[in-house]
Formats: structure tokens, C-alpha cells, sequence
């Protein structure tokens, strides 16, 4: 018997304008130590599916009608002291956005050791160090310090982190894993799906594995779910899955991953139209207004589930890809805000924009009620870099390595300790506060967590047309055709300009922030992980919206991320951040197809790959271990000591950015993977 079964799952969360079907007869199951995937794009039911296994539905969420049984047991026909008991214990959840999840007002060792407490019953002295011992095993960098920090003071992955260590705690049966690893760069998403997998294979705990990176769930996932408007439209194995997928709708998941566009040398392919209005959905095919083969049957009629006699895989269509049975459905022509052709000439890059030169910022740490000073957190160390209008700067790193600092001092949200920051030729630190509001027009910032960044109680029209009522932009009547248009760029109804943003998913409301960001119609847009929250399909909407008003406009972009597949594809050049420091810079395919520095290289070598034999049998060597402190960094270069060519010279002397070839690709390293240029060799001689 299976260890978790669901049947005929319904929910519904009611709104304003109706009653929402969110999940609409969703059943599947996972055995005892089996990972079983859930993909499928923003909306359409994934989260909505793990919180009704887990019996916490937001406001206006009915309860849910089916079964869900765990071991048997019927988890909605327990009451609540009942099912309390189970939350945490038997089944452990791993949220989508953890600072929505962590409690503000409690450090988190505190919150870890209260699931301990109460569901191990373990002493308080014993909670503590089970606290310590999960941070470390999840990769927390100093687990100590971080235990007696509260959620405000982490980063976004580091906040990650201490929620899948307080899902782990108590070592539950059964995991729900929401987007695990959304706000993780790629060496600490494979060290926490690696801890998953041992934890999985040492419990025998079973795990249900919701992601929209399909590289992730080829990795770890052993049969996979793929969801679409609230119901599962095929079940498959894995593999079987990735070598030959049966929906249209599937298909086109993996035609809009970036790295099939960077092969091929097309346009990103992006899923034509939106998802049905859940609150309405057709009677007929879900898929048919966004499908390539839709036909008139897909239409008029709602296509039952058919199962292949052989493998037992289940899907939902008509007219399956690779049968004969769509013989003669032919893709729809001109449909979708990027349909699939070459890409678009190379945008005529013109004077620099942008230029940092040794940017340096330090954070004091205090101690006691005098505050006293005991040391200096280092995170930006001498950065310079140029930027063109009309370029696009892809920046790197792991989490905590001073990327997003960055992009504060950049948009004159924090003020740097030394170095300048020259925009169109001026140096913003000299400006008038007056002048430098202005300027703020020209530079504004996409945020890394949307759901912090925008006023719960402001309805969304609100949000997106407050930067235009600050800068004073146009009439009454122009900023609602703005924002209406904005709405229609990044792939939002209308409709949705009503909507407070909690009730967007976490990828709706990242398009939020980008229409917000282009409002003022700036000239730099600085954008803090705008996709690592996104679907496929939603993040190659994305990424060529913002290729788009780029080629039309000119526009320039400081593009922070840490999937190096969306880097690559809207990139001109890649700047890579290592503890403060710029350790390799130089045009986009040449970072990514022969890195010079050692850490590059074990970035490029974590990215997920959505192939299940190549991901399952890569060996990542590389950047070991964990980072160390920026409050007290190496001396010399600062990879050393995880960096498996590190020499003697690397903690005496800190390395320069040196070329590496005619193209100006430069990395700081004693001991490159690619050899120095001629004129870098003789200038050293000299």
C-alpha cells in the first residue's frame, strides 16, 4: 500500500468574483521512500495541492472534498487537534516563501527547536543543538551565529534554508517539498537536494517534489505529475517522461527552456495566451486555447485520461504528442507574446551607462548596550565594472556573496563606504538630494522577494502606478493606459489590476515587479533574481518581455540571477561575484562554455540539467565546503580555501583580474583553467 494516496482532491477558494476551483479532481500517489515531482506553471494548483494535503488552505479556502490517505488514515476526516498532530511530524513542509513562514518575532533556532520540543518532546538544551545540527546540515554558513539571528537579518537563501531545516527536524514520513530550492544558487540547490535524497533513502522517507525547474525534478524525482489548471494532465516515470512526452502541454514546457533556445539559436519559445480562469474554466480541453494542435474535438469535449498498456503512464489528450492520432495538426501560426523564429538583431550597444569603479562596502558589527565595534562584515570589496546603454550584464554568485548589496548601492538604497557609482557620467554620491531623485527615474530595481516589496493593503493598479504618481509621470488618464499596457506586456489580465497582491502566485506577482520596474520607463533596470521564482513557461515570458523592450528601447540591464541557463540567454556578458569580489568577467557563451576561474566552473557544473541520465550520473566537484565568513574573509584570494587548485601563493597574494583572450575575458586566479593571453604574459614580465 501506498504511503500517501490521494483521490479525487477538490478545493475551492472563494473570492470576490466567484469560487475558484483550484484543484479540480487531482489523484496520485507516492510509496515509502519514492520522491514523486508535481510541475506545471504558476496557478495551476501545485501549492494549492501540497496545502490541501497539509490542511492549510488560506482565507476563503474551502474544505477540501476527496481523500487523502496517509497510511490509511483519512487526513480529512481528522479534526484539528488531530491533524496538528500530524503537521510536523508525520508530514513535514518545506514553504515557497519563507519569510512569510517564518515567524518575525523568533530567532530561528528558536523556531526550529520548537517543532522539536513539541513533537520529539525533547528537552530545551537537546532542541537547541538539533537546531545547530539541521542548520549545518542544510549548509547554513556559521549554523552557531545564524541560529540566534531572526528571519530579517538572513538573506533569501539562507532564509531557504532555515525552513527546510525546520521541515527536517523532526524527520518526518513524508515530505512536502514547495519549491525547495527557488532562492538557492545552483551549488547549494544540489547540496539540498543531495541532503533530501540521503534523508529519503536513510528514512525511507517518501516525498512529494513541487518545482518548476524540470532539471531538478530530472534529477530526483522517480515519476512525475504534471499539473495544468488545477487538474494532473499526465503521469509518467521519469524517464519516460523526458524521452518522449505525451501532452501538447508538456511538450512546450521543455520548448521554453532557455538552454534549447541558446542551442538552436532561436527566439525563446513561450506558451502562447494564459491559463484559463480558474474561477471559470472551459468545459471542454483546459489546453485547447494554447495548444499547437488543438483541434475541434479539443474544442467542444473535456478528453478523458487514457493509459498506455505497457508502462501505465496517464494522460489527458486527444491528440498525443508523437501518435499518429494528430496527423495533420499543425502549430497555430502568429500566436503568444513570443512565438518561436530567430532571435532579433543584436542590440547597437552605445555609451557607457553605467560605471562602477572600486566599490567597496563594509557593515560595522557592534556588540552590548554601547554598541561597541568588533568587526566589519565585508560585503562588496573593491568592485569596478563598466556598463553600455543597450547591454545587458548578467552577474553571478552564490547566495550571500554580496549580489544583491550591490544592487542597493546601485539604486541608491544603501550609501557605499568608498568607490564611485557614475550614471550617465554622474557621480550620484555628488548630487543634490533633488538631483538625485531625478536620476532615481533612470535606475530602478526589480526586488528579489516581491511579496515584501509590495504593500499588502494596496490593490495592484496601485502598486504598479506608484512610481509613476511619485515621479509626477503623465496625467490621470495616461498612467491607467500605462499600467494597463504594462499588465498586457508581462502577460497579466487586466482584470488582475483589482487584485491585492496575496492573491497572486509567486510568479504572477514577480511579473508584478516587472511591470513596476518599467513604469517610469527607466534607462537601467537593476533586476534582483526577477525569474528564480518562475516556470518555464512563465520565465521564458519573462526574459523575452524584457528582451524586447530592450531591442525597442535601448534599455540596459544589470541582470542578477544564479541560473546561469537564464543568464546565458538574456546576457551580453557575465560578471562572476565570489565574497565581495569580482573573480571572472567576459562575454556570456565564453563564461559559460570555457570558464577561467575554478568557482565559475563549479557553477556552470551545478546547473541542472532537464535530462535524467545526464543529471543522475554528473559527478560536481569543485566549490567544497562552506563559504566562510565575510565577516572575517581569507586572506589572498578568497575561494582558497574550497578551491581544489589552491597553492601557497593564494593566501599571500590576492590575484588580479587578468585577460584571457582577444574578447576581453578576465578572471582573477593564480591558478587558471585557461591560460593567460600573450599580452597579459609580458605585461606580468615586466
Amino acid at each position: 500500500m501506498a504511503l500517501l494516496e490521494v483521490r479525487d482532491l477538490h478545493t475551492r477558494i472563494k473570492l470576490k468574483r466567484g469560487a475558484v476551483r483550484a484543484v479540480d479532481g487531482v489523484s496520485f500517489s507516492v510509496e515509502a521512500g519514492e520522491t514523486v515531482g508535481l510541475v506545471g506553471e504558476s496557478g495551476c494548483g501545485k501549492t494549492l495541492t501540497a496545502l490541501s494535503i497539509m490542511r492549510l488552505l488560506p482565507a476563503g479556502g474551502s474544505s477540501p472534498r476527496g481523500s487523502v490517505l496517509l497510511d490509511g488514515r483519512d487526513l480529512l476526516r481528522l479534526d484539528e487537534d488531530e491533524m496538528a498532530g500530524v503537521r510536523g511530524n508525520d508530514i513535514g513542509m518545506i514553504f515557497q516563501d519563507p519569510m512569510t513562514a517564518l515567524n518575525p518575532t523568533m530567532t530561528v533556532g528558536r523556531q526550529i527547536s520548537e517543532a522539536v520540543r513539541i513533537h520529539r518532546g525533547a528537552g530545551k538544551r537537546a532542541a537547541r543543538e538539533r537546531a545547530v545540527e539541521v542548520l549545518r546540515q542544510v549548509g547554513m554558513p556559521s549554523p552557531e551565529q545564524r541560529a540566534a539571528d531572526y528571519p530579517h537579518q538572513l538573506s533569501g537563501g539562507m532564509r531557504q534554508r532555515a525552513m527546510i531545516a525546520m521541515a527536517l527536524a523532526a524527520e518526518p514520513r513524508l515530505l512536502i517539498a514547495d519549491e525547495p530550492t527557488t532562492a538557492l544558487d545552483p551549488t547549494v540547490r544540489r547540496q539540498i537536494l543531495e541532503l533530501i535524497d540521503g534523508l529519503r533513502e536513510r528514512l525511507g522517507m517518501a516525498v512529494v517534489l513541487v518545482a518548476h525547474d524540470l532539471g531538478v525534478i530530472a534529477g530526483h524525482a522517480d515519476r512525475v505529475n504534471v499539473m495544468y489548471a488545477g487538474r494532473i494532465v499526465e503521469s509518467a516515470r521519469t524517464a519516460r517522461l523526458y524521452a518522449g512526452p505525451r501532452h501538447p502541454y508538456t511538450e512546450a514546457l521543455f520548448d521554453a527552456l532557455p538552454d534549447r533556445a541558446a542551442e538552436g539559436g532561436t527566439r525563446l519559445y513561450s506558451i502562447p495566451g494564459q491559463p484559463p480562469d480558474p474561477a471559470d474554466p472551459p468545459a471542454a480541453c483546459r489546453f485547447a486555447a494554447r495548444c499547437r494542435y488543438a483541434q475541434e474535438d479539443c474544442r467542444t469535449q473535456d478528453p478523458p485520461y487514457r493509459t498506455d498498456e505497457e508502462t501505465g503512464d496517464r494522460y489527458a489528450c486527444f491528440h498525443p504528442v508523437g501518435t499518429t492520432q494528430r496527423t495533420g495538426a499543425e502549430p497555430a501560426a502568429g500566436t503568444g507574446i513570443a512565438a518561436a523564429g530567430r532571435e532579433p538583431a543584436p542590440v547597437q550597444l552605445g555609451d557607457v551607462l553605467l560605471e562602477v569603479t572600486d566599490l567597496v562596502k563594509d557593515y560595522p558589527v557592534t556588540k552590548g548596550l554601547l554598541r561597541r565595534r568588533v568587526g566589519t562584515v565585508s560585503a562588496v570589496a573593491g568592485v569596478s565594472f563598466s556598463l553600455r546603454a543597450g547591454e545587458t550584464l548578467g552577474l553571478v554568485g552564490e547566495t550571500g556573496c554580496g549580489k544583491t548589496t550591490l544592487a542597493r548601492l546601485i539604486v541608491g538604497l544603501e550609501a557605499s563606504t568608498s568607490g564611485t557609482i557614475r550614471v550617465a557620467g554622474e557621480d550620484l554620491a555628488a548630487l543634490t538630494p533633488r538631483a538625485r531623485r531625478r536620476r532615481r527615474r533612470d535606475v530602478q530595481l526589480m526586488f528579489q522577494d516581491t511579496h515584501a516589496a509590495m504593500d499588502p493593503r494596496m490593490r495592484t493598479r496601485a502598486v504598479v502606478r506608484e512610481p509613476l504618481d511619485i515621479q509626477r509621470i503623465g496625467d490621470r488618464a495616461f498612467r491607467e493606459a500605462r499600467i494597463r499596457e504594462l499588465f498586457e506586456q508581462v502577460g497579466l489580465p487586466v482584470s488582475a489590476l483589482e487584485r491585492y497582491p496575496h492573491e497572486f502566485s509567486g510568479g504572477q506577482r514577480q511579473r508584478v515587479g516587472l511591470a513596476r520596474a518599467l513604469a517610469p520607463a527607466p534607462r537601467l533596470i537593476v533586476a534582483d533574481e526577477p525569474v528564480s521564482a518562475l516556470d518555464a513557461s512563465i520565465q521564458s515570458q519573462v526574459l523575452s518581455v524584457m528582451k524586447d523592450v530592450r531591442s525597442e528601447f535601448g534599455l540596459s540591464y544589470l541582470f542578477i540571477s544564479h541560473d546561469l541557463s537564464a543568464v546565458r540567454h538574456l546576457a551580453d556578458r557575465i560578471a562572476v561575484m565570489y565574497l565581495g569580489k569580482l573573480v571572472e568577467l567576459g562575454p556570456a557563451e565564453a563564461v559559460r562554455a570555457r570558464p577561467v576561474h575554478p568557482y565559475t566552473r563549479a557553477l556552470v557544473d551545478a546547473v541542472p540539467v532537464a535530462d535524467p541520465a545526464v543529471e543522475r550520473g554528473r559527478i560536481v566537484t569543485g566549490a567544497g565546503g562552506e563559504p566562510p565568513s565575510a565577516l572575517d574573509p581569507p586572506s589572498g584570494c578568497r575561494f582558497r580555501t574550497r578551491c581544489p587548485a589552491a597553492r601557497e601563493i593564494c593566501a599571500r597574494q590576492e590575484p588580479p583580474l587578468a585577460r584571457h583572450g582577444p574578447d576581453g575575458h578576465q578572471a582573477a586566479c593564480h591558478f587558471p583553467l585557461v591560460p593567460l593571453s600573450a599580452e597579459e604574459v609580458d605585461t606580468r614580465r615586466r
